[in-house]
């Protein structure tokens, strides 16, 4: 998409990929939807989607030596870790000089993993960098003549006219003097050093020189890809064995016996590249074993997947529990350099190109815009924009103490109506599933997505198999599967919500939603509501120890209120000891959707009470009524015929 063209600045491109947040690194408003969406775009031009509250990411400062964008996006991912941006969309913002440490391919490997952060999409501006960069790809297609290179440069795509219609009207690619946004966060990227993500969390980030210093031995290392394996990932790569070979008489030293390094190139167009370079050889020198361009070992297919007891470090974007092979395996991920030396190393390392700041005491980050009050410069637009902002502020905090302290209830007149064939009122024994981040590899294994010949019976009995192989045995036909914060992030397989249906779980509650796998659940008419105090009375109730607040709240703009798969984030709670990871409660829940309220029974004379949820549009209704999306667009198209 990228590569040739398709994804373009100032447009709007989805694809049936958790990672197509990576056309923002070229102003493109990338975004995920699943595969059954992309049939229903191709059979009406239609889709939908829940507008998302918008988050400015500013970045201060620039890159030192040695650190790259992979180092900022596993950074932002593990530092903010509390759920900031989740469901969000996001602006990187900055000023110029800030924005040209950041090339492209930086840039497209922070958006790649703003999935990984909980983001919706991440957006970085149309400014000179991007516009050098398009240049370049114009001139480098107009190069070539014959209509087989052509195509593979995209000529058709990349024009130097096209470019000046793109250009002609910069205001097109910016955003609103006086944009409002639901929550600002800044980075300091001067303070930044190289950063590893894991083991088995992206939400788990530490400096490369912390890790270093533990000695940790490698047994599999990976520079494969949508992320990092373009051109310059690998040319970065080689570079560590080529400085390694100066102190070698100039030969390429060979990686350690006991590690297995691979590698696989972004795209044949990247892998001829760094043919040509030399890059490509450099690294089967050091005894790097090639795969095919695509995906492979990050999503647990193919060639040298991590056994039990092995650790992997991977320039990849996800290293989910079990997701690149056996659960009882640890992954990191990290830089192509990082990786390269690892792999040369035998344990975690880093080259020796970055260069610690002196007086560095740490990384800088935070709420709010990064600049000193000092600094500062308001327009009276700008002025004007934040006393009308906390004023609504005020009014919506006023409004919601009144409406809590009077005890103001729903009354008939604002009932949902209910469409037919959609029940009024589910209901059914709790089974608890007591981990926050419980991500799509979890709910339904990897190893499996791709098999055309699974059947129902054998998607039940793996439901949830890599975060607990006992779920197939403790849940049961009719249960509510309740699960604590950002249930089902990471990848877009749909099969995550149909395998809860093959094991005749009709329902799910979370204490939030990814955005990702709210949308399967709609679109395989899995029903799903977001309850976050019904989370922290079960942690209350059955948790082996003192419960401990891990996240703060976060108000989000009034008009965000409604939406199913951006709620406002609750204090999230986790119990500090080891605790059983599904459990069957007694407990009930009744979900009465014509008056948009759960109610909840503790157990058999234990206390109960009900709480107001989001209301169930009539669109969606609609969807989950006719048996899924895809039966939707059935009887769209008869009726259209």
């Amino acid at each position: 998409m990228v590569e040739q063209g398709y994804a373009w600045p100032g447009t709007v491109a989805v694809a049936s990929d958790s990672h197509s947040n990576m056309y923002g690194g070229i102003a493109c408003l990338g975004t995920p939807v699943v595969r059954t969406d992309a049939a229903s775009i191709w059979a009406t031009g239609r889709t939908w989607w829940q507008i998302p509250p918008v988050a400015n990411v500013r970045f201060v400062g620039s890159l030192p030596k040695g650190v790259t964008g992979k180092d900022v996006i596993v950074a932002l991912c593990g530092l903010f870790n509390k759920d900031e941006v989740l469901n969000h969309s996001i602006e990187f913002t900055g000023s110029e000089e800030t924005l040209k440490s950041l090339i492209i391919d930086d840039r497209l490997a922070i958006a790649n993993m703003t999935t990984e952060w909980g983001a919706l999409s991440g957006l970085f501006p149309a400014d000179s960098t991007l516009q050098s960069w398009l240049r370049y790809k114009a001139t480098e297609a107009a190069l070539y003549e014959s209509s087989e290179l052509a195509d593979s440069f995209g000529k058709t795509q990349f024009t130097h006219a096209r470019l000046d219609d793109l250009f002609s009207d910069p205001s097109l690619l910016s955003a609103d003097k006086g944009a409002m946004y639901a929550k600002s966060l800044y980075l300091d990227l001067s303070t930044l050093s190289p950063y590893v993500s894991g083991p088995n969390s992206v939400k788990v980030a530490t400096p490369l020189q912390n890790l270093q210093a533990q000695d940790i031995k490698l047994d599999r290392a990976y520079l494969v890809s949508c992320t990092n394996s373009r051109a310059s990932d690998l040319a970065a790569a080689a570079k560590v064995f080529r400085d390694a070979a100066k102190n070698s008489n100039g030969a390429i030293p060979k990686i350690p016996e006991h590690v297995n390094f691979y590698i696989a190139a972004a795209s044949q167009k990247e892998q001829l590249a760094a043919e040509e370079a030399g890059d490509w050889q450099a690294m089967l020198d050091a005894g790097a074993q090639p795969l095919p361009s695509g995906c492979g070992p990050c999503i647990g297919l193919g060639t040298g997947l991590l056994e039990a007891g092995e650790v992997g470090i991977s320039a990849s974007n996800r290293n989910f529990k079990g997701r690149m092979g056996s659960t009882d395996a640890k992954a990191y991920l990290a830089s192509p350099e990082v990786v390269a030396a690892s792999a040369l190393s035998g344990k975690i390392s880093g080259p020796s190109s970055y260069e610690q700041p002196q007086g560095w005491s740490g990384v800088i980050l935070g709420e709010g815009d990064g600049i000193k009050e000092e600094e500062r410069t308001v327009t009276p637009e700008e002025a004007f924009q934040k006393v009308i902002g906390q004023l609504d502020s005020m009014v919506e905090s006023a409004e919601s103490d009144f409406a809590e302290r009077n005890g103001i209830e729903a009354d008939d007149a604002s009932l949902t109506e209910i469409l037919p064939g959609f029940p009024e009122q589910v209901e059914g024994e709790i089974v608890f599933c007591d981990a926050d981040n419980i991500n799509t590899d979890g709910i339904y294994p990897g190893k499996y997505t791709y098999q055309d010949d699974v059947t129902k019976d054998k998607m039940a009995t793996v439901c949830m198999e890599n975060y607990d192989e006992q779920f197939p045995t403790i849940a049961r036909e009719g249960d509510i599967l309740v699960a604590g914060f950002n249930f089902g992030c990471g990848s877009s397989r749909e099969q995550a919500a149909t395998a809860i249906l093959a094991k005749k779980i009709p329902m799910v509650v979370a204490g939030s939603f990814g955005n990702i796998f709210s949308r399967n659940s709609i679109n395989n008419a899995l029903m799903g509501v977001e309850v976050p105090r019904l989370i922290h009375r079960l942690r209350e109730a059955f948790s082996t120890g003192e419960v401990q607040a891990d996240q703060q709240s976060v108000t989000e703009p009034k008009g965000n209120w409604e939406s199913l798969d951006s709620p406002p984030p609750a204090t999230q709670k986790k119990p500090p000891r080891e605790k059983q990871l599904t459990r069957r409660t007694g407990w009930k829940l009744t979900w009465d959707v014509r008056r948009s309220r759960v109610e909840v029974q503790e157990g058999p004379g234990g206390p109960s009470w009900s709480q107001k949820v989001g209301e169930l549009p009539p669109n969606v209704q609609e969807i989950i009524a006719r048996g899924g999306l895809e039966n939707w667009v059935k009887r769209e198209i008869q009726a259209n015929a």
